[in-house]
């Protein structure tokens, strides 16, 4: 793997794969903070993967921790270039980023966040490069001022931005109001065919699966399951991922005396098959932009129990693939999850029709294909200027 690249001292000439004699690919550069684990890593193997080759040539420059992503993109033939711990300083960044794309020969700069958004577009814009697009993968570009004033400056000069909900367009159109007519929604997908449908199982067993940090709030689900394992002894739940909240959550646990009733099974790489044992998922989430765990589970054909926030309520239809509570409200997410237990004879119908749906709405082709579509009509767009 690529772990750091020198940058030459002198400009090269660049063409564009779009406007070349020899017919080209058009050359797209995916700019993250990071290629080690989350979902947003995910999606970045998965534009490796699904590229279209014979169109698209494809790198991938992380600015900060690589990790298993980053060997798979490899794997998959694509260039992972890391400048962690090779620049310090804004500026740095920023030349460091405007030489790469120019030696790369590089048509359409992609950033994912606001992050790498702040260092990739300016970058884009003083190479000469003809398309930057933005995607916010989140609820906004975040809640700190400095997050804000970095969303605006880069919006500036990017083409468009992308949200992964229609809720996270809203948020971001508030937050920038100057760019609104740049930002439009473009949903998140996954690999449909990685996730069987197999429909819940019998047993009243849940499953979550998160990161085990703060905005995921497990503690108001360890409290709703301490209510529900009362009226229902042999309910049982699975929580998959690991975090910095981990010690405190189990701790908080034992505390609420769900020993053998919840079990903590950290980070897992079998999670279909952990889905296909469960009888429905789980999330008390407080902020979402669309969820991928939530998307997979329906998938294997669960009924989903989680809190109405961000671009939950465009994944989830109530009483037809699941239930919506309020966030932050143990006593609601409990009554929940009691009522679908003594409905049972709707759990088989509910995973079907989530499966239906996120065949037809959330599938990584669609996304995919949609972002190209973009790609191409932005270059187009661009020489037409010229």
């Amino acid at each position: 793997m690529t772990k750091s690249v020198a940058m030459p001292a002198t400009d090269t000439p660049r063409t564009t794969g779009l406007n070349s004699t020899d017919g080209s690919r058009i050359r797209v550069c995916h700019v993250s903070m990071c290629l080690s684990t989350g979902g947003l890593e995910r999606l970045l193997v998965e534009f490796a993967r699904r590229r279209n080759q014979t169109q698209f040539e494809t790198i991938f420059v992380a600015l900060g921790d690589i990790g298993q992503p980053a060997v798979e993109i490899e794997e998959l033939g694509c260039k992972v270039i890391s400048l962690k711990d090779q620049l310090t300083g804004r500026f740095a960044k920023w030349s460091a980023l405007r030489r790469l794309f120019i030696d790369n020969g590089i048509d359409v700069v992609h950033s994912h966040n606001t992050y790498a958004h702040f260092y990739a577009t300016p970058a884009a814009r003083a190479a000469g490069i003809p398309v930057a697009i933005n995607t916010q993968h989140g609820r906004g570009c975040g809640s700190h001022w400095k997050q804000r004033l970095h969303f605006l400056m880069a919006n500036r000069l990017a083409d468009r931005v992308l949200a992964v909900s229609e809720d996270s367009a809203r948020i971001c159109r508030g937050q920038d109001r100057l760019s609104k007519g740049k930002i439009e929604p473009l949903w998140n997908g996954i690999d449909v065919n990685r996730f069987a449908y197999s429909g819940p199982v019998e047993q009243p067993h849940a499953i979550s699966v998160a990161r085990l940090s703060p905005e995921k709030d497990f503690s108001t689900l360890l409290k709703a399951t301490r209510m529900v394992a009362d009226r229902h002894p042999d309910f049982r739940l699975t929580l998959v991922g690991d975090g910095k909240e981990r010690e405190s959550l189990e701790k908080l646990a034992a505390e609420l005396n769900l020993g053998g009733i919840v079990t903590f099974l950290g980070e897992r790489s079998d999670i279909p098959e952990l889905l296909a044992k469960s009888a429905m998922f789980v999330s008390s989430s407080s902020t979402e932009g669309i969820s991928l765990t939530l998307l997979e589970a329906m998938a294997v054909g669960l009924p989903i129990i989680t809190t109405s926030v961000g671009g939950n309520p465009e994944i989830v239809t109530p009483d037809v693939t699941g239930y919506l509570v309020p966030p932050g409200e143990p006593e609601q997410l409990a009554e929940a999850i009691c009522g679908h237990l003594e409905r049972r004879d709707t759990w088989q119908s509910m995973g079907t029709v989530a499966r239906h749906q996120v065949e037809q709405k959330f599938h990584i082709d669609r996304m995919i294909r949609e972002y190209e579509s973009l790609y191409r009509s932005l270059m187009s767009e661009s020489w037409g200027k010229v």
